[in-house]
């Protein structure tokens, strides 16, 4: 039997067959008045968002079809019902932004004994201007960085678990002022 690749999801058919999918194969085309509600690169990154779900957070490698269509499709009302009430359109939410590759500079040779307490500094003082999103980037870049890595390797793959873990919980325990959204590229 031939191993799946590690950024793919088994889909089945009605049928019963199954396909390997990564996120980026996953296409997705919207009809009816929801079709006017979202540009195809928002419902791509909501796609992979759900692709993302079946695979890291419910460790599953085979999922049918119309699980992920339900699955997608809760998400997409989700947002349509703020797009239609107009909240979304007219009030953009406050976006705080960080630079992750920054604080993994500015932590030096200490590496990850410096970074971590760094990155809960930064988390509290964006938390204090009460933003709706935060959104931290150069997650790669950082990673390589405190590894020291050219390449991507597993110990990579490790530290950026732990360090989207740490953010998660960060959000958790610094966060008092109702629901903000996470980005992390």
């Amino acid at each position: 039997m031939i191993a799946l690749a590690a950024d793919c999801l088994l889909f089945r058919s009605a049928s019963g067959e199954s396909f390997p999918f990564s996120a980026d194969m996953v296409s997705v085309e919207l009809l009816g008045e929801t079709a006017n509600l979202f540009d195809s690169e928002f419902v791509r990154h909501a796609a992979n968002a759900v692709f993302h779900y079946f695979k890291h957070d419910l460790n599953q490698e085979i999922v049918s079809a119309g699980e992920f269509a339900k699955a997608l499709e809760k998400v997409l009302l989700g947002f349509a019902v703020t797009a239609r009430s107009g909240a979304a359109i007219k009030a953009a939410p406050p976006i705080r932004e960080a630079d992750l590759r920054r604080l993994a500079c500015e932590s030096g040779k200490g590496f990850e004994l410096f970074f971590f307490p760094l990155l809960r500094n930064e988390v509290r003082r964006h938390l204090r201007l009460g933003p709706k999103v935060l959104r931290f980037r150069g997650l790669r870049g950082c990673v390589k960085q405190l590894a020291g890595a050219r390449r991507w390797s597993r110990r990579c793959q490790s530290l950026q678990e732990q360090i989207l873990h740490y953010l998660r919980q960060c959000l958790t325990t610094e966060s008092r002022l109702g629901e903000i959204a996470l980005i992390v590229e």
